[in-house]
């Protein structure tokens, strides 16, 4: 099953959007308020969907988008508005109002996309082990003490470096706490 991570500005939009795809028979792992909420979320699972609004209080959707771990799609939900023009390229929009039937029915194309990604590459998903999750925090609490980062900071900066080394987030990681801890 695909792991769904519901983000809005507003708690109650995000709830709402929860228990819609939750009677549909979708696993929402996480409802989240702001962006480094949804990026957190993400950092224990290798792969899903993020059901995004547009801005939040720390960022926009761009920056979310941005910053998720390989193996994440973005379903953007926003006013036609937003976009000046022109919808934004790798993700999936849907306007405001938001209908159910669209909300359901292309978060079903998304998981399948997914599902055949995940065959393509001959992964199976689930959730990092202990052993890496551990890594990952350790080198989070080294960027924090020795830069002065905030544990969201830590937290991209090893998501920024492992997509620009096209690494995964652990071999990132690993690559960190050799520097540092030399």
């Amino acid at each position: 099953m695909t792991n769904i991570v519901v983000a809005f500005s507003k708690q109650g939009d995000a709830q709402n959007i929860k228990n819609i795809l939750m009677r549909n028979g979708f696993q929402v792992v996480a409802v989240c308020t702001s962006g480094g909420q949804a990026l957190s979320s993400l950092e224990d699972l290798n792969s899903g969907i993020i059901v995004s609004g547009y801005l939040f209080g720390d960022m926009m959707y761009q920056e979310i988008r941005d910053c998720m771990p390989m193996g994440f799609d973005m379903l953007l939900v926003a006013s036609p508005s937003r976009f000046g023009g022109g919808m934004p390229q790798d993700m999936v929009c849907l306007p405001m109002p938001l209908k159910v039937h669209d909300l359901v029915s292309t978060l079903e194309m998304m998981c399948r996309s997914q599902i055949k990604k995940k065959r393509r590459m001959g992964r199976e998903s689930g959730q990092r082990s202990e052993r890496e999750t551990r890594l990952i925090e350790k080198a989070k609490e080294l960027l924090m003490e020795r830069n002065n980062m905030s544990e969201t900071e830590a937290h991209r900066y090893i998501q920024k470096c492992s997509m620009d080394s096209g690494t995964n987030m652990v071999e990132t990681a690993q690559m960190v706490i050799s520097l540092i801890d030399t």
